[in-house]
């Protein structure tokens, strides 16, 4: 049996590990020996990659995407998206999310995983079908939790309505690295029984559960698996690239991946990690396990940002109660996984209610608009009592929100004006408005003095 690898290091474990502040140049001397190591893909782009790279890196996102096409001719480039939230932390409108498909599909990238925070399958079917008609690769893909709600059975269930819409492979999105062993098994056994498209699974090793749930899920029939060069590997990243491929092919596992090149990667990396450790950007309490993420369900990422919040607010004492209440928060918004942006959401609220001495005393503004149906469908039954102090008499929304939003594409265009040269300028401005505004400030600044540098030399 054949097992693909996606390796992560451009993606997700720099994201988890160092908070996606790895720049371009970081890795660009690498990129042709990635190619060369037989990957199935390159993970390389969306999630917090946009977000960062215009905030904190300087950099245009997109530019990013093609010099990485550039120069990794040979191996698949793989995104993440999040659905009809694409990068940011809203729902956009339909014809936003067409035109941001359709310009990711031709700046370089081959495969989209396309998930919603809710397993709400309304909201990943525009990104899937615009996916399909611009010949990309379409990867539906199940957020894994726990809960009462969430059971084989739904999974299968919602496995089928997501290949209904056409997708290429299904991936098993396991952001807390919750998922053991036994219920990766069972879980990859029953998908294989049940869908004919290939399955892909992604876990973190935050639990310390990663290589063995990946081994089983293999044994049950996995056919891709994500996994990260060691040296940007564990704690809240990706069990190891190397690691994987060594104990798989000694299974007799047919691998396509280079163990010499890999090497020659992860020797790459290593100088890079340091320098993340010596700077203080890389935390070595991310790379250690938490095993309370099998009690509270708390993705590595989440964790930090309840732990930065509380610092913030010299409140860390509370830690302890903000854990405790965060599963709480959770349930009475009816079990929803704790991805972003609904980590993020959750968390918050929780923090809100210890820091304040009473629940709900303060409702995020996110929390009111999940309540109301603007992120789409609960996965199960909301406080009835949350219900009421948010919408009152009113009725939540039951239809796909993003039928209720106006266009977005030409009045964005039309703020822009000449300040947008294409429409991934636009595209950049609508995702993050604040942040597209200062690069394109800054780009045109360096443009001038670019200018005006070779004026006075030819002079």
């Amino acid at each position: 049996m054949k097992v693909n690898f996606t390796e992560t290091v451009l993606r997700d474990a720099n994201q988890s590990l160092i908070a996606t502040r790895m720049p371009f140049e970081a890795f660009e001397p690498i990129l042709a020996a990635m190619d060369k190591a037989g990957y199935y893909s390159l993970e390389c782009w969306g999630g917090a990659t946009f977000d960062s790279c215009l905030r904190y890196l300087n950099e245009d996102p997109w530019e990013r995407l093609r010099k990485i096409r550039k120069a990794c001719p040979n191996t698949k480039l793989q995104m993440l998206l999040r659905g009809q939230n694409l990068l940011g932390y809203k729902h956009y409108p339909d014809d936003v999310v067409r035109l941001f498909v359709k310009k990711s599909v031709e700046n370089g990238i081959d495969i989209i995983r396309i998930f919603d925070a809710l397993n709400d399958v309304r909201n990943i079917q525009v990104a899937v079908d615009e996916t399909l008609k611009n010949g990309a690769h379409a990867s539906g893909t199940i957020c894994y939790t726990l809960s009462p709600i969430h059971n084989l059975e739904n999974y299968v269930k919602l496995a089928k309505e997501i290949e209904a819409l056409g997708v290429q492979s299904i991936c098993v999105k396991d952001m807390a690295g919750i998922m053991s062993p036994k219920e990766g098994y069972e879980l990859i056994k029953a998908l294989k029984e049940n869908v004919k498209v290939p399955v892909v699974v992604h876990t973190h090793s935050t639990t310390g559960l990663g290589f063995m749930t990946l081994l089983k899920c293999v044994e049950a029939g996995a056919d891709v698996i994500d996994s990260s060069i060691s040296c940007f590997s564990g704690g809240t990243s990706q069990p190891a690239t190397e690691t994987l491929v060594y104990a798989l092919k000694q299974l007799g596992y047919d691998v396509p991946v280079d163990e010499k090149v890999c090497k020659e990667i992860n020797d790459f990396f290593k100088p890079v990690r340091a320098k993340a450790l010596e700077s203080g950007l890389l935390n070595p309490v991310v790379m250690g396990t938490q095993t309370d993420a099998l009690i509270y369900q708390i993705p590595g990422g989440m964790l930090s940002n309840l732990v930065a919040q509380l610092t913030a607010q010299n409140k860390l004492d509370k830690l302890d109660e903000v854990l405790l209440e965060t599963p709480r928060v959770r349930e009475d918004l009816g079990f929803p996984p704790l991805v972003t942006p609904m980590s993020q959401m959750v968390g918050v609220q929780a923090t809100a209610n210890v820091l304040a001495g009473e629940r709900y005393k303060n409702i995020s503004k996110e929390v009111k608009s999940y309540i109301k149906g603007e992120y789409g469908r609960a996965p199960g039954k909301v406080s009835e009592e949350l219900q009421k102090l948010v919408l009152g008499d009113e009725q939540p929304i039951t239809c796909r929100f993003a039928d209720t939003l106006e266009p977005g594409v030409e009045a964005a265009r039309a703020e822009l004006g000449d300040r947008a040269t294409c429409d991934e300028d636009v595209l950049s401005y609508i995702a993050f408005p604040a942040q597209a505004e200062k690069f394109f400030e800054a780009r045109e600044a360096k443009k001038k003095n670019t200018f005006t540098y070779a004026i006075k030399k030819v002079d």
